[in-house]
């Protein structure tokens, strides 16, 4: 085999080795935005799923989707979301997804997750051994440079205060949905600190089973 020819063949094995271990983004479908169940009846069946029987049932991409959408997803224009934001800013606690795959990041500009690990974090980061079962963790983490501007009481109240209503979009649409949902505050934020390779002032507020 001539020289080049050997030389492009080892590139392009090369390439091929290196590429199995690049991380990979996944592109969300478009979320649900019409029809469904209505909002007073998601209201009327909106629960907390027993951790004990949390089910092991598979989520579709689908699915997912909606829910993240619902989270903190881009509703009107470029810049209004589905969860408020105080002084109009960009949503400053992010969703990151814990699956079988990995663990991703949920970027709502654009609406696709962006991986941080192949790594399967979920019976690691809570007190709790039923969250394994979860097809999903979805962890809240402040984004700490967003909001460097305002004191730290002001900041950590602005990021709790997100949790809680993008907790109760994530409710609503597994309840329209038929999913399983379960918020959970017992975490192990060190664990979880170290396995998304947050910053060193970074620390996770909680995180939602999400089943089926």
């Amino acid at each position: 085999m001539p020289y080049i020819m050997r030389k492009l063949v080892v590139i392009c094995f090369t390439s091929l080795f290196a590429m199995s271990f690049c991380y990979a983004d996944i592109s969300l479908p478009t979320p649900q935005t019409k029809d469904g169940m209505s909002l007073f009846e998601s209201l009327k069946k909106r629960a907390s799923t027993p951790g004990g029987g949390f089910p092991v049932g598979k989520i579709s991409d689908d699915e997912l989707s909606n829910v993240l959408w619902a989270a903190s997803g881009l509703n009107r224009g470029k810049t209004g979301w589905t969860i408020p934001m105080a002084n109009g800013r960009s949503p400053y606690v992010r969703i990151y997804v814990a699956g079988e795959k990995g663990v991703y990041i949920y970027e709502w500009e654009g609406h696709y997750l962006r991986e941080i690990s192949d790594k399967d974090i979920r019976g690691d980061i809570a007190m709790q051994a039923f969250t394994k079962r979860a097809a999903y963790s979805l962890i809240f983490v402040p984004d700490t440079k967003a909001l460097a501007d305002l004191p730290p009481d002001q900041a950590n109240n602005f990021s709790q205060i997100a949790v809680g209503a993008m907790s109760q979009n994530i409710y609503l649409v597994a309840a329209a949905s038929k999913l399983s949902a379960r918020y959970i505050h017992s975490i192990k934020p060190d664990i979880i600190a170290q396995e998304l390779k947050l910053p060193e002032n970074s620390q996770p507020i909680g995180l939602i089973l999400l089943g089926k």
